[in-house]
Order: C-alpha cells, then structure tokens, then sequence
C-alpha cells in the first residue's frame, strides 16, 4: 500500500485532510458528459482510492451531469467518518455537453439540492463556486451577488464551508470580505504557472489551494526536461509533476483524477517520491520558460 501520509497534512475548513486527495471528474463518460464505459471500474477505483487512505474526494453534480455524485454514492456510501467531499456549483451542462454559466440564487440553490441527493448527504463539507465569466481562464467579473446566495445556503446549514474556483486574485480578495473562504482551486502545474504569487497569498493566510489539471488535463504536460529527470528517478513524469507541486508550497493540495486502477496507485505513490535539489531547479524553469 502507498503510503500517501508522506505528503502530510493541510486544513480544509476545520478538516484535517492528506495532501492527496482524489478528483473524480473523469469518472464520467468522455468530455465529462454520459455515463463511463464501464461503471464497475469506476466504482473500483473510488473504492481502492479510500483504502489507499484517501480522505478528501473533489466531484461536482455537473460531471456527467449526476453521474459522478451517483457513482460515488454507490461505491462509498454509507462514507466514512473522515472522507471529506468537495462539491463546485455554479455551471450547468448544455444538451450537447456544453459548460454553461449557472449563476442566479435559483440555480445555485437547485445545484447544492442536487447534490445533496445525488451524494445521499444531509450537508456539503465544502462547496466551491466556479466562476464562469470566461470558461477557458478566470476573468474578472461581479461575485457579489452568487456569493452572498450561497452564504445564504450555508447560514440554512446545507453547506458548511465555501470556496472558490477559476477565480481571480482580485475575486479571491472580494469574496473573504463577504464570506470566509476556505479554498481556491484553479487551473496550475509545473508548466502554467499563473497563480504562483496567489498560491503565497493563501500560504501566508493558511488558506488551501488546489490545482485542477494538475498534471495538464486534456492536454498532458510536454516536456523533455520532466521526461529526463523522471527517467533519472526512476518514475513516471507525472509522478513528478505531481511531487513538484507537493514540494512548490505546503498548502497546495492535490486531486489527481483517473479511471484507471493502476494510474491511481501511479498517482498515490507521488507521495514517496523525493525530489533532490538539483531536479527541483531543473523543474521550476519548466515553467518560467513557458
């Protein structure tokens, strides 16, 4: 068994979690929308997740959409006492698949309710609200208004702690004079570096940072300078990718997603892997290059 303690811990709302987590996004049909091709082994894999000792699982009712929370709900549930589950609202899928705003009360409400259901839980842990003002990167845009929505759902004690998602540092800075936040999860890894003096913001403030796409998402990480030092330690370039981004600051936690049992274990094992001063030097200018 990995050891994923190796990683440590961080806070999550009052939650001490471990350091990598597990993101199921790609446990829905292809473009994250439909059903997998095979359920059973997406049922598998959450639950070889939880015996590896993960305790902390990102999902969204916007994953297929439903079927994420479903399949969750099928393999973990009654859920273990420590399994914290993060959840993001504020997007809804077109008939095509297309990701599209979903931002009035109405919608933010309905989209926690779901949920709760799809999940079989009585309240969400955390809830992030993904900003939609540009789909492809954060984009400044008015967060008043859902924000103070969804801390209308948590003072109803549906939702517990709030975060937010493709968010700017600006919104960031906005959003803690509304509410507290407890976690900003946006797209970064070794080579798309954009949120670096953002993620020493939140250290700073012991606030958890989350990077989604971690490893590239559907465009994997390229590089002959990770491809080198991997066959140096012996590992998988993703395997330092994500012991990087382990190493890059302590509040970073991580949600690699897979549907395959063996690229999980890969993932896991990240944990154990120690990167050498001379490899970590190498691996920053990854991205200052880029």
């Amino acid at each position: 068994m990995t050891n994923i303690e190796n990683a440590g811990t961080f806070t999550l709302g009052d939650r001490a979690v471990k350091r990598i987590g597990y993101g199921a996004m790609q446990l829905a049909g292809p473009g994250v929308f439909g059903p997998p091709k095979d359920r059973a082994a997406a049922v598998a894999v959450l639950r070889e997740a939880v015996e590896q000792g993960v305790d902390h699982i990102d999902t969204s009712d916007f994953y297929g959409p439903h079927v994420t929370n479903e399949i969750i709900r099928e393999a973990l549930h009654p859920y273990p006492d420590d399994l914290v589950i993060v959840t993001k609202i504020g997007a809804r899928r077109g008939s095509k698949g297309e990701w599209l705003p979903a931002f009035s009360a109405e919608e933010l409400t309905s989209a926690v309710h779901d949920n709760l259901r799809n999940l079989g839980l009585d309240v969400m842990e955390v809830v992030n609200l993904r900003l939609m003002f540009d789909p492809h990167k954060p984009a400044e845009g008015p967060i008043e208004e859902p924000l103070t929505a969804l801390a209308e759902l948590q003072r109803q004690g549906l939702v517990r702690h709030i975060g937010l998602s493709h968010a700017t540092s600006r919104q960031v800075a906005d959003a803690r004079k509304i509410c507290d936040i407890v976690c900003v999860q946006n797209m970064y890894n070794i080579a798309n570096r954009n949120d670096d003096a953002l993620i020493d913001d939140l250290a700073a403030e012991g606030i958890p940072y989350v990077p989604y796409f971690p490893l590239g998402g559907f465009t994997p990480l390229q590089s002959e300078t990770l491809n080198d030092i991997a066959k140096r330690l012996e590992a998988t370039p993703m395997q330092v990718a994500l012991a990087w981004l382990l190493r890059r600051s302590p509040n970073i936690l991580l949600i690699p997603g897979t549907s395959s049992l063996g690229h999980l274990r890969e993932n896991l094992a990240a944990a154990e892997l120690d990167l050498p001063e001379d490899a970590i030097r190498e691996l920053d200018g990854i991205g200052k290059a880029a």
